[in-house]
């Protein structure tokens, strides 16, 4: 058993916190809205905190999972944040898809307190945090990552250290840059084949079993067909990722035209009333031109 909090009670943290204290943790969690933090405690038998820092305190290892970077910076630094209530030799293992950016700032400042920070970003959406299956790409010290590792693994099927600090947010954006290029082209693809007449159902198992199969069409063509994306990973969180992905790419010098195409995209589903859809609404904007 290891003492835990969890900042951020979302559609992937609730869950997520969740699978820590089924496998046996001692887990305190915070969220910005008080309620949430009180029915996940009554749910799951853990407690609630009324700061990041209160959430803190005395923990060997902090999760969070919030929105951005500006949310993470304020659940981490300042009197009420976590590092204020962190001892020197904790870790913070951060769950949020943010900016290289954000990472090496905290990183700095977790150094100078001696907390170690790990960036964890996941992939697998509500689905896998739910069923605790979700992929989870880290950056950090070895060291830290071994400790941290083993409890990691109550929400996760694969936990990877990919590099040092920011190597996993990094590793997220490529995650997220090859699915923005994949579920255009599974769009235009389920169009195509309802324009033509075919019976999709067959399609999508026959082609499934080739070289087009993917996650995205295992869980996702049957349901853009239908016109159903009230589910899933919302638009406006792959916008955000998006714009950090094409933020980067400004830095290191990588051409990113079909990502930036595809952003654009999801502007106009955004403008469409989209903003809460799955990521798989690019298909909208294709059946309703």
């Amino acid at each position: 058993m290891t003492k835990v909090a969890f900042l951020g009670l979302g559609v992937m943290g609730f869950p997520m916190a969740g699978h820590l204290a089924a496998a046996g943790h001692d887990v305190t969690v915070y969220n910005r809205t008080a309620a949430k933090a009180e029915a996940w405690a009554a749910k799951h038998g853990g407690a609630a905190a009324a700061t990041p820092r209160q959430a803190a305190e005395g923990a060997e290892i902090v999760f969070s999972c919030v929105g951005n970077d500006d949310d993470l910076r304020d659940i981490v630094l300042g009197p009420d944040g976590a590092f204020a209530g962190m001892a020197s030799g904790t870790i913070l293992v951060d769950n949020t898809t943010a900016s290289a950016e954000v990472v090496r700032e905290l990183g700095a400042a977790g150094q100078e307190q001696g907390i170690a920070f790990i960036d964890a970003p996941v992939s697998g959406g509500q689905a896998g945090a739910e069923n605790g299956q979700l992929t989870v790409m880290c950056g950090g010290e070895a060291a830290a990552f071994e400790r941290a590792k083993p409890v990691i693994d109550a929400f996760a099927r694969a936990v990877t250290l990919m590099g040092p600090a920011g190597a996993g947010q990094l590793t997220k954006m490529v995650n997220q840059i090859c699915i923005a290029g994949l579920l255009q082209g599974l769009a235009e693809g389920m169009n195509f084949g309802l324009k033509a007449g075919l019976d999709m159902d067959k399609v999508i198992d026959v082609i499934g079993k080739g070289a087009a199969q993917s996650w995205q069409m295992d869980n996702r063509a049957a349901t853009m067909c239908k016109g159903e994306f009230d589910f899933g990973f919302a638009v406006d969180w792959m916008r955000k990722d998006l714009g950090i992905c094409l933020a980067e790419a400004k830095n290191n010098g990588a051409r990113l035209p079909i990502t930036a195409l595809v952003d654009q995209l999801y502007a106009q589903v955004q403008a469409r009333g989209g903003r809460r859809w799955d990521t798989s609404s690019l298909m909208h904007l294709l059946v309703n031109d």
